[in-house]
């Protein structure tokens, strides 16, 4: 049986790190020494590298990896256009989503059992995903879909390696909490900072996305001017990080927790996010019932903590005045020019998306004057799948969220309930945001993974007896 005593220290636990502080040293030195053109290969090429080493011999530490990957990446890549001028579409931007694919080697090993076992749902979403990748090969040419087929099967590949992990769940639970506690904390700090001071890489990679792809959403690229996306790569994906981070920060006990939340809580808001502000309470309104009086006791006394620290912040200037204008639009209704244009783009799409049953397949995207290809996980799931893949790919869906209801430990367990309330929170952005896509699919399904894996811990804990005390047998 697994045991989730720490192991001794041995000189190979400092492999893992030397590998990734290599890649982050021939980064780092590349970009000071201005030569920053040789990174468009290697970052994606070396990030692989790592990752596969980390894959086979540090399972847990490439989990940790993988989400920093996520975290950071369109970061580095802004840093290098910068150097050397903007590209888009930018191979830098590879980087994680290589590394995220390397379970496909675990899948495949293992789907002979998956299919008899726990891990039918994941079977489910990836036949999906492979039945519209068909059709999509079929309709366009394959460079067309080769970026947006790992959009989609990236985040179940990762969601099904956590979950295929689940013996090691305490391991699981660490890594994770290690890496949202500092990923929370470092993304919250550079994001004041990309608000009150517009980084010069920053200002560049935004006047370039509104002179060449005409995204005016994301802001002005001037201090106090840039709706918030810190490292990632737009306000939304971003902010739905965040709401893991900030709800999984309530389940974490650490010294760095009030000044992770502080900065979190306070980029989160400068998102203009308000989508992700609804998603984060109704997390908040699914993990709290879900625990025993005594952890929500210590849940209360933390917003209450936490409300003492952030609150303040929120209410004095420049902050104030940007976060409470986009409050305010919450009471806009039909004069909100977005609801509006999302609801145009609605009415135009959804009758011919509900006709479509064999799908138009990956690689087509919605082009609508009034409603974006990422403003819609519905209209995706209809448009792209078809109802031929939108069936299984749901059931798959909704077995993991039904199963993540029914995680019993999440009582016992903050970390488990914390997670359970970030999958529903997630899912509840479908019809506004493409959540089961890279980046907002890594959360999703990384949670359902984390979820599955404890609840098959959970039930292999119950059905395993105590160990026997040697000395106590004795009589």
């Amino acid at each position: 049986m697994y045991s989730s005593q720490p192991q001794p220290k041995s000189p190979q636990l400092s492999e893992p790190w030397l590998l990734v502080g290599c890649l982050i040293a021939f980064t780092a030195l590349c970009l000071v020494a201005n030569v920053a053109s040789i990174l468009r290969l290697f970052f994606p090429a070396g990030s692989l590298f790592v990752g596969a080493l980390l894959f086979f011999r540090y399972p847990i530490f490439y989990i940790g990896f993988t989400w920093w990957l996520w975290f950071l990446t369109p970061f580095v890549r802004r840093l290098i256009d910068w150097e050397i001028g903007w590209v888009d579409p930018n191979p830098v931007l590879l980087a994680p989503f290589f590394v995220a694919f390397l379970p496909i080697l675990t899948f495949l090993i293992q789907l002979p059992q998956a299919i008899k076992g726990n891990g039918l749902p994941f079977v489910l979403c990836i036949a999906s995903i492979a039945y519209a990748t068909f059709i999509g090969v079929l309709s366009y040419p394959l460079e067309a879909v080769i970026v947006p087929l790992l959009t989609w099967i990236t985040p179940v590949l990762f969601g099904y390696y956590i979950f295929s992990n689940w013996r090691k769940f305490p391991e699981l639970k660490r890594v994770t909490e290690k890496t949202f506690l500092w990923g929370v904390l470092v993304m919250g700090i550079y994001g004041v900072i990309q608000f009150l001071v517009a980084p010069i890489w920053d200002q560049y990679w935004l006047t370039n996305l509104i002179n060449n792809l005409r995204i005016f959403s994301f802001g002005t690229p001037n201090p106090l001017g840039i709706r918030v996306f810190s490292t990632m790569h737009s306000p939304q994906p971003f902010a739905t990080t965040m709401v893991a981070g900030l709800l999984l920060l309530f389940a974490i006990k650490s010294p760095l927790k009030i000044a992770s939340s502080a900065f979190g809580y306070l980029a989160f808001l400068l998102t203009l996010a308000r989508t992700s502000w609804l998603s984060w309470f109704i997390g908040l309104i699914i993990f709290i019932p879900s625990l025993k009086p005594k952890f929500q006791m210590r849940l209360i006394v933390t917003l209450m903590l936490l409300s003492l620290v952030v609150l303040p912040l929120t209410m004095i200037e420049p902050f104030s005045s940007v976060i409470s204008s986009r409050f305010q639009t919450f009471f806009a209704g039909q004069q909100d020019g977005s609801f509006i244009d999302r609801s145009i783009g609605y009415a135009n799409l959804l009758s011919e998306a509900m006709s479509e049953v064999e799908g138009r397949g990956i690689g087509y995207v919605i082009r609508d004057a009034n409603i974006g290809g990422n403003d819609s996980g519905i209209l995706a799931l209809l448009l792209n799948l078809g109802w031929f893949g939108t069936i299984p790919y749901v059931g798959g869906l909704g077995l993991l969220v039904v199963n993540a209801l029914q995680t019993r430990q999440a009582s016992t367990d903050p970390f488990v309930g914390a997670c359970r309330a970030i999958v529903l929170a997630t899912v509840s952005q479908i019809s506004l945001n493409v959540v089961m896509l890279t980046p907002f699919g890594i959360v999703l399904w990384g949670f359902m993974g984390l979820t599955a894996a404890a609840r098959l811990y959970e039930a292999q804990q119950a059905a395993t007896p105590p160990p026997i005390d040697p000395i106590l047998d004795r009589h």
